[in-house]
């Protein structure tokens, strides 16, 4: 048991590394994102707040005139039928929906807010997948008594230590106020209840949004930390985004072997070939109904212009040995491609000889 629990400190020691945009979205899909509880219930409270001072005071003021119209003059309301009783429990209930619907529609936004402000909503089948986990007493007290676990209890005693010696401090002087106002009109006393219970609030207020804010801090540092990768990890993951470096290396010499072919294929169709003696070959073809300029066939360098210089002298190619010439081209004309006005001089003569030969050997036969 020691062993194991060695075993994954040792791993989680070697997450040294910050997670990558892959591993946090591959997070997010299965819904791991960073999210803080305390976010809501300041929003919340918030939406309390502004229930509380915005709304609630006419919404009770409509509902306490509709009452007092039906006790004070129930001569008003017959209550004979049926219709008459569904009449005035019809007056009664859209009274009640506008004194609430005020605020379910504050805690409806409020709370779609701070989950949109932490992370945009996205569906996550992961979540109601059942989980053994979920239900495992073994595992609900590890998490209990881990890190996150015992976080989330001292924010708990934070907010109701703080809050409870700041109520202490701010009704205390309401006390004989509150006293008296048990012998006053009733009016007086809801007023005194709804300036008692806004200083409440705020003070919940203030302390939420202290524990919020840190909470939004310490949840996001959390998260990130947990996503930590070792570093291989991070050299797999490469691996797979860009593929296997070996593959790679081994897809681009087979490529190369296989243009190497295609050009040592293509140098019994030059016209003559441009050698350094044994460093360095580049074979030329030219034909007046293809190309303006001698276009270079192949090229290559050392066992490569061996085997070109092979090639040409098999197929009765003429062979121009001009090292400086030779390097030269070598070095900057590519493959399948024209030579650059540069070099047309110093080529032309070539093809010139090589023509001037042609036309020799013709006349002898």
């Amino acid at each position: 048991m020691t062993e194991g629990r060695d075993l994954a400190d040792d791993d989680k020691d070697s997450k040294t590394e910050a997670p990558t945009a892959k591993k946090q979205s591959d997070a997010a899909e299965k819904g791991n994102v960073p999210s803080s509880r305390e976010l809501s219930i300041f929003a919340t409270i918030l939406a309390t707040f502004i229930y509380l001072v915005f709304f609630l005071p006419e919404s009770v003021g409509r509902m306490t005139e509709m009452l007092r119209d039906i006790f004070e003059q129930p001569d008003q309301w017959k209550i004979e039928t049926g219709p008459d009783v569904l009449a005035l429990f019809v007056r009664i209930g859209w009274a009640s929906a506008a004194l609430v619907a005020p605020a379910f529609i504050l805690f409806m936004v409020f709370g779609v807010a701070s989950s949109v402000f932490q992370n945009l909503p996205t569906p996550v089948l992961e979540r109601i997948r059942p989980q053994a986990s979920r239900i495992s007493p073994i595992k609900g007290w590890s998490r209990l008594f881990s890190v996150p676990g015992l976080v989330e209890f001292g924010k708990s005693l934070f907010k109701v230590v703080v809050v409870g010696v700041i109520l202490f401090f701010v009704l205390r002087s309401e006390y004989f106020g509150s006293i008296d106002a048990m012998f006053s009109d009733p009016q007086t006393i809801l007023v005194r209840m709804m300036a008692a219970m806004r200083k409440i609030i705020i003070v919940m207020l203030i302390a939420t949004a202290i524990v919020a804010i840190a909470d939004l801090f310490w949840t996001r540092h959390h998260w990130f930390t947990e996503l930590k990768m070792t570093r291989h990890e991070v050299k797999e993951e490469n691996k797979q985004a860009q593929g296997d470096p070996f593959v790679k290396s081994r897809q681009r010499s087979l490529m190369r072997d296989r243009a190497r072919r295609r050009m040592i294929a293509n140098v019994d169709r030059a016209t003559l070939v441009i050698a350094n003696p044994t460093h360095y070959a580049v074979a030329l073809r030219y034909a007046r109904e293809e190309n303006d300029a001698p276009v270079v066939l192949a090229k290559g360098q050392d066992l490569i212009a061996l085997k070109i210089r092979e090639i040409a002298e098999k197929n009765g190619i003429p062979v121009f040995e001009d090292p400086p010439l030779a390097r030269s081209m070598f070095a900057q004309v590519s493959i399948d491609s024209v030579i650059p006005s540069v070099f047309y001089k110093a080529v032309a003569e070539l093809i010139h000889r090589v023509y001037a030969a042609d036309a020799k050997n013709k006349r002898v036969r």
